[in-house]
């Protein structure tokens, strides 16, 4: 095999295959092409504004073999900024904005010098942070103004007080009490708190009209892309696009107190301080185990497919966040806290109704949220275009960042060109991406290394039956190959 093309430039170039080359060469030449006796035709390709690449084909141009799903052209995109060869990433600054009293709100935000650049927000799942989105606000950083928070109760925003007291009678014998909101009494403040969706829906709605000020481009990962929907659902007018990680599609296991009144009042408690003594009792049996640094570093294993990429930092937040008084408490209203006044199904078909513009970026060996889930949202909004990589597991954009971002970029100068910019892996904006699938191989840089995965475009003819079965067929032969292994 020889290359018979190639463009690289900073924001990805296209490589197309040929086994049966004839001994001339074709010389890419923005003025001129010269056709050899094999290949029939040529394209010039301009991707995402910023990149182009020929694309050169045998008898057929690229677009005709993609949409057949037998491509073997190569994208090569830019790996994260690297300090080594002086690419400076963007600057990240911290925050803490007390949005009720006592309760203050962790952010941070990077990019501050694009004042007239695309804001973007990026809302983390259960158990971490805006710390998890730190190889996004450090590249995207660098073209938008970037944003990421802490939901109430996790991360960063953890109250900086205990929310109960302690009464006088059993003062001394819970005088050494480690854990904060295990007291007898509600504090004032917190005498109706509850980390909810409804309370983070309402969260990300103060940042977006307080912090940040305008209509943002929105981006959640597993609980993350749960609440990124619920908020587009609500508040149509302040998010100009919606890009959900491997969002988990369902969220609290009590009936919500508006949506089913008489259903919530058979359960005695919704996740409110203090906790029931039967809630204390089994909230510190379950806290010994999952705190414990083994399980969580057990459970990173589960998430991540590529189990060479660096998780320390990581690690080390989700422990530092563990040890929080506070945490143990926190963690029992959000698993005893109500459902959303919408489900998911109901959010997303709010978001269709408002024409709310939605893009689908899921790790294909997720455990947690199997790709199933994104197809099932696929199947409901045909137009929304739905990117699989694999391997990636349920955090992509932590594991395979350099893909995500690659995609974030171009799906917001496709939006914010109102469609004149292609999408990723589409060689032209106008081009009619009906067909079952488009793939592409993604290659990067990364440590001095050379990293590809597999990225797949499925187009709006995408069955959802065909999906489930394309699925279940990667799953025999991945049993396979473990067994022959």
């Amino acid at each position: 095999m020889e290359i018979i093309s190639q463009n690289f430039l900073p924001q990805c170039s296209v490589v197309t295959w040929s086994s049966k080359l004839d001994k001339k060469r074709l010389v890419p030449d923005r003025s001129s092409i010269l056709l050899s006796k094999v290949v029939k035709r040529s394209r010039l390709v301009i991707r995402n504004g910023t990149t182009d690449g020929y694309v050169v084909g045998e008898n057929e141009d690229l677009g005709s073999i993609a949409r057949r799903g037998e491509s073997k052209s190569k994208v090569l995109i830019p790996g994260l900024p690297d300090e080594s060869n002086g690419e400076a990433g963007a600057q990240i600054s911290r925050y803490r904005s007390e949005w009720k009293p006592k309760l203050t709100v962790h952010y941070e935000k990077s990019g501050c010098d694009n004042i007239d650049a695309p804001a973007v927000l990026f809302l983390p799942g259960f158990g971490v942070g805006s710390f998890h989105y730190e190889k996004q606000l450090t590249d995207l950083g660098r073209d938008y103004r970037v944003w990421a928070m802490d939901f109430l109760g996790q991360g960063l925003s953890l109250p900086t007080e205990d929310p109960t007291t302690i009464s006088e009678e059993t003062g001394a014998l819970k005088k050494n009490e480690s854990f904060w909101g295990f007291g007898d009494e509600a504090e004032p403040w917190a005498n109706e708190l509850v980390y909810s969706l409804d309370l983070w829906k309402d969260q990300v709605q103060y940042i977006v009209e307080e912090v940040i000020g305008e209509p943002v481009y929105i981006a959640g990962n597993s609980l993350g892309g749960y609440v990124a929907l619920y908020f587009a659902a609500t508040y149509p007018h302040l998010v100009k696009g919606v890009t959900l990680l491997n969002a988990t599609p369902f969220w609290g296991f009590f009936p919500n107190p508006v949506r089913s009144p008489v259903l919530a009042r058979l359960f005695p408690w919704s996740g409110t301080f203090p906790l029931p003594a039967r809630v204390k009792q089994l909230t510190e049996l379950v806290w010994q185990k999952i705190s414990d640094p083994e399980s969580i570093a057990e459970i990173l294993k589960q998430v991540y497919k590529d189990h060479s990429t660096n998780v320390d930092k990581v690690f080390s937040r989700i422990v530092e966040i563990t040890q929080h008084p506070a945490a143990a408490a926190s963690f029992a209203s959000i698993m005893f806290a109500p459902g959303g006044q919408l489900s998911f199904s109901e959010a997303l078909s709010r978001c269709k109704k408002n024409d709310v513009q939605i893009c689908l970026m899921y790790g294909r060996e997720d455990p947690w949220v199997t790709p199933i889930w994104g197809k099932r949202i696929k199947k409901e909004i045909p137009n929304a275009p739905y990117y699989e990589i694999s391997p990636a597991g349920h955090c992509p954009h932590d594991e395979v960042p350099e893909v995500v971002n690659y995609l974030i970029r171009g799906w917001i100068k496709h939006l914010e060109s109102d469609g004149f910019e292609a999408l990723p892996l589409l060689e032209d904006p106008e081009e009619d991406w009906e067909d079952y699938r488009i793939a592409r191989e993604i290659e990067f840089p990364r440590e001095g290394w050379k990293k590809a995965v597999n990225l797949l475009l499925y187009g709006r003819k995408f069955s959802f039956w065909s999906g489930v079965g394309e699925s279940f067929r990667s799953t025999v032969i991945r049993a396979f190959r473990g067994k022959s292994a």
